[in-house]
């Protein structure tokens, strides 16, 4: 294999290891599903090559606008569509009103850290577009519990917020009997858990929910495993249910992603909507100012999320995102080492607040952390540096 590692002076603090890396995108081999040919060109960028060079487009657009005419009119509303009010949500959304004309019922699964530049995104798009809005918030005291419980069994904390977002619309749709909805961009941008070189359009299905989206935790399981010591009424984590098969079969359900019928290029569609919109980025805890303001803008605990990346797979957010401009064409390599040994790594000012929330020490929280890091990365926590807060930390909920 060719040489895939960034130099020494380039790694980025808290590394005990050099991991090997991408020669093409730079992302490491902890990444999720990731392969490298013989080559040492690993296989998202690969997909990437077969998506730009070997899909029929127009081919897909078409199958895109028969699609949207087989369902027109015909149900309370024309589509469902799932909303965060990030980038790709919007421009979602923004795409099919603009170009289709069409009446969706847009669903919000409000997670419990929206910030403020995103609430106000948010609004101002409702109201451009004209759109109707269901927005639900969970109950905030299970949110909390169940964010302790994904971290200790799996180190990710947002089992709360990635199977709400995906199971609540699903129930939305049963619900007011809408069986189209309509998602943003494919997994297949950024991991391997499906290929574009498959050729089928990726369904977002109770397959891939259970593939990748729920951590392998079903809400009957979260039930079962927080009984012991948390009071709560079943009911709370109806929210998190995937609807029974007999009901999306009954329905005809079709779930897919926009990105699946159009090329996906995140720069020009965030110029679109700040256009368009009015769409506003924000900083994020741990990316470099001024680069990628539209990247994760949803929540206040990406910071936290990131860091636990980093602590347990060597990378985080700015990796993926060299690597989706590197396979643009869009930077150098060279600058894009630099930005992931200069940047890559802090630990967020938010981690304070999330240990209250989840009422652990640090000590506790990376121990549990240290339990899932995928080898050979192996973190050093006393090298790792802490980040600046973002300028809206202050207005965070304490509670």
């Amino acid at each position: 294999m060719a040489d895939t590692h960034l130099s020494a002076a380039s790694q980025p603090p808290g590394l005990k290891h050099t991991l090997v890396r991408c020669v093409k995108c730079g992302l490491p081999e902890t990444y999720e599903t990731i392969e490298f040919d013989a080559g040492g060109v690993c296989n998202v960028c690969r997909q990437r090559e077969f998506r730009d060079g070997k899909i029929d487009w127009p081919a897909r657009r078409q199958m895109l606008d028969d699609l949207v005419e087989s369902y027109r009119g015909k149900h309370p509303y024309d589509c469902v569509v799932p909303f965060s009010g990030g980038k790709d949500s919007t421009f979602t959304l923004w795409y099919l009103v603009k170009h289709y004309g069409i009446k969706p019922l847009v669903v919000q699964f409000d997670h419990g850290f929206m910030r403020p530049t995103l609430r106000a995104n948010n609004e101002r798009t409702f109201k451009q577009l004209g759109v109707e809005v269901l927005s639900f918030t969970p109950n905030w005291r299970v949110v909390k519990r169940v964010m302790l419980e994904a971290l200790i069994r799996k180190g990710d904390f947002c089992w709360h917020c990635h199977t709400g977002i995906f199971a609540y619309p699903m129930q939305v749709a049963v619900r007011h009997k809408t069986p189209l909805l309509f998602w943003g961009e494919p997994s297949s941008e950024y991991t391997a858990y499906y290929d574009y070189r498959e050729g089928e359009v990726e369904e977002v299905d109770e397959t891939r929910f259970n593939r990748f989206v729920n951590l392998g935790i079903t809400a009957e399981d979260m039930a079962g495993m927080i009984k012991q010591d948390f009071d709560f009424d079943f009911r709370d984590l109806g929210p998190f249910m995937y609807p029974p098969m007999k009901e999306l079969k009954q329905l005809k359900a079709r779930s897919v992603c926009l990105g699946s019928f159009i090329p996906w290029d995140v720069k020009e569609q965030v110029a679109i909507i700040e256009r368009e919109l009015g769409w506003k980025g924000d900083a994020v805890e741990g990316m470099p100012t001024g680069m990628w303001p539209y990247e994760k803008i949803e929540c206040s605990m990406q910071g936290v999320r990131d860091y636990i990346k980093f602590l347990k797979r060597g990378y985080s957010r700015i990796s993926q995102m060299v690597a989706l401009d590197l396979r643009h064409g869009r930077m150098a390599k060279s600058e894009a080492d630099r930005l992931v040994a200069d940047h890559e790594g802090r630990k967020p000012a938010s981690l304070d607040l999330f240990l209250k929330y989840l009422d652990i020490t640090e000590a506790e929280f990376n121990a549990i952390v240290l339990k899932t890091v995928i080898p050979p990365h192996e973190p050093d926590f006393a090298a790792i540096p802490t980040g600046p807060k973002t300028w809206d930390f202050e207005q965070w909920y304490r509670g």
